[in-house]
């Protein structure tokens, strides 16, 4: 039998070579894109991460910091720069880059700054990483990503918001410390705006099997979800970003982890069910705007809209939640 040469013998293989790579492009260098970023690293959502931001400086240190501390996370790597080449071929772009929301502002006050910021900007992603998932977090996030997914030309479904990730996990952490459960066994959607105009889907809410609206009678905690508790519920949900700008002067934490969750469905193409910001057509009736809905999420982005049973209060709410959105759409010639 004939010994094999050295070149017969495979040598080492390195950790984590058989993985396919993958690359999440973070564009804005702020407080919500280097927590993006920081996150996307620390969960393992992708093996290499760059940020893209015009503050050289800022982008530089923000990159370093966090590549200082890859030794302790997943296999992956972090760059930084003020050239978007950097974003070059990347699987997935999310756009954390607009107007700083202020305390006491609506979201929908920053739409005309951030909409000028995306018609320079999109035109730039989009030659530099054509076959990319966009991803926008920019606020007002349903007007943006109306108007940044025509700016942009590219196919609805691989251009879409954040939308209301992060409201429905407000919601359910709020739903699961009034009953006592893991919020993981909670499951219920924010729809519509996000903003001042979302709406709970109370109607087809459940925790682990037993529908939310059933769960007082159900388990003898008379009251503990009822009309009042609800409606306060929402109101925290709602005004939860402003004490937090309010207090600290941005939300970052939350919505970094939020958005890397969405990255995870896109780059392993879960097909998760994720309430993002999609532009809809003929959905309950709702034309012609983006808005939240649960959304199947795979590697081809929005891959289908669901429908839930809603209430006839909730189909109002939805209704008048997108005309508040398309009313501001409009403004700015979208």
């Amino acid at each position: 039998m004939t010994e094999p040469t050295d070149a017969h013998v495979p040598g080492p293989r390195p950790p984590g070579g058989d993985r396919r790579r993958s690359k999440v492009a973070v564009v804005g260098a702020g407080a919500v894109g280097s927590t993006l970023a920081y996150a996307c690293l620390v969960r393992g959502a992708a093996r290499e991460v760059v940020l893209y931001d015009v503050d050289r400086a800022r982008v530089e240190a923000e990159a370093l910091d966090i590549a200082h501390g890859v030794a302790f996370t997943p296999m992956g790597t972090v760059d930084g720069s003020d050239d978007v080449e950097i974003c070059r071929d990347a699987d997935v772009v999310a756009i954390t880059a607009g107007a700083k929301q202020k305390p006491g502002q609506s979201r929908l006050d920053l739409a005309g700054a951030t909409i000028g910021i995306m018609r320079d900007l999109v035109p730039r992603l989009v030659a530099v990483a054509p076959e990319a998932t966009v991803v926008m977090v920019a606020n007002p996030v349903d007007v943006v990503t109306y108007a940044g997914l025509q700016i942009s030309g590219l196919p609805a479904t691989r251009f879409f918001g954040s939308g209301t990730v992060l409201d429905s996990s407000r919601l359910r952490y709020l739903v699961a410390r009034e009953c006592g459960v893991a919020v993981q066994n909670v499951h219920a959607y924010i729809a519509g705006e996000h903003g001042d105009s979302e709406v709970p889907l109370w109607s087809s809410a459940v925790i682990g099997a037993v529908p939310l609206l059933e769960w007082g009678r159900r388990t003898g905690a008379e009251g503990v979800l009822d009309r009042a508790v609800r409606e306060r519920i929402t109101e925290e949900v709602v005004s939860s970003a402003y004490r937090i700008i309010e207090g600290k002067g941005a939300t970052n934490y939350a919505i970094g982890l939020a958005v890397t969750r969405i990255i995870e469905a896109v780059l392993r193409d879960e097909r998760s069910i994720l309430p993002v910001s999609t532009r809809l057509e003929d959905y309950l009736g709702i034309s012609g705007v983006c808005l939240s809905v649960p959304c199947i999420v795979g590697k081809d982005g929005v891959l289908r809209r669901l429908e839930p049973d809603v209430s006839d209060d909730e189909l109002a709410a939805l209704r008048r939640s997108a005309e508040k959105v398309r009313a501001v759409s409009a403004q700015f010639g979208f």
